[in-house]
């Protein structure tokens, strides 16, 4: 077989684990050892999401892969993407989102402003991810010491004064921690409105009309998460699925 032969071979292989073709098997994945570093695309939203936590396992180990990175694999995603699944997450630059699951390029559809909220150009570019690029599952990721939640939360204890669309970002955070008792220890409350803003991010797309019944019809699965800066833990929350 000639170079380029092979090399062509690669790349049809690798565009199968991409999604555009049949599922791999080990024995071809093993041949694309130290030219495309790849790993098959999940089936579903079940399988996205068992490979975010392997993922997120090896990122807590100290042993991620950083596979994706390479530039033959950047060669294939010059003409299309195919991430197994879109990522609401906060732009804190302690949570990056590919480094805690230990993905690479073109895995994941990444969303990221402050307090991980939700807007409409945040809904519609979660509604792109599912129905252009058809991720199964959407991932909305909190982290601890989340500053936006922070801010949200002595605006509601003390009243201070912020800058004006800080106090925006804040005004779309608020109705998601109205049932917290403000009375507690302070961290116990920060950690509390953390997975409260979660939910409520969670909670709005999953009451929209479209994203309702694409969930009910599962075309698409729902999960939140909370990033544990210590550990490097993210935490799966119970909840829509």
């Amino acid at each position: 077989m000639t170079s380029t032969n092979l090399t062509r071979r690669r790349w049809l292989i690798a565009m199968g684990a991409l999604g555009f073709g049949k599922p791999l098997n080990a024995s071809v994945e093993a041949l694309l050892a130290g030219s495309v570093n790849t790993e098959l695309n999940p089936p579903d939203a079940r399988g996205a999401l068992e490979r975010l936590k392997k993922g997120n396992r090896r990122f807590m180990e100290g042993v991620s892969r950083h596979a994706h990175e390479s530039a033959s694999w950047r060669s294939l995603l010059t003409k299309t993407q195919k991430p197994f699944a879109t990522v609401l997450a906060c732009s804190d630059s302690r949570a990056p989102p590919e480094l805690i699951f230990d993905v690479g390029l073109g895995d994941l559809f990444t969303i990221r402003l402050a307090g991980n909220i939700i807007a409409a150009d945040v809904i519609g570019t979660v509604q792109y991810g599912v129905a252009h690029l058809h991720t199964p599952l959407v991932v909305v990721l909190g982290h601890e010491g989340c500053g936006a939640v922070d801010a949200t939360l002595e605006e509601m204890l003390h009243k201070p004064t912020e800058l004006k669309y800080v106090g925006a970002l804040i005004r779309l955070i608020k109705p998601g921690l109205k049932e917290l008792d403000l009375n507690m220890d302070r961290t116990a409350l920060l950690s509390a409105a953390v997975e409260a803003n979660v939910r409520w991010s969670m909670q709005q797309l999953s009451t929209m009309p479209e994203a309702a019944r694409a969930l009910r019809e599962k075309r698409v699965s729902l999960v939140g998460g909370v990033y544990e800066l210590a550990t490097g833990r993210v935490r799966f929350l119970d909840g829509v699925s």
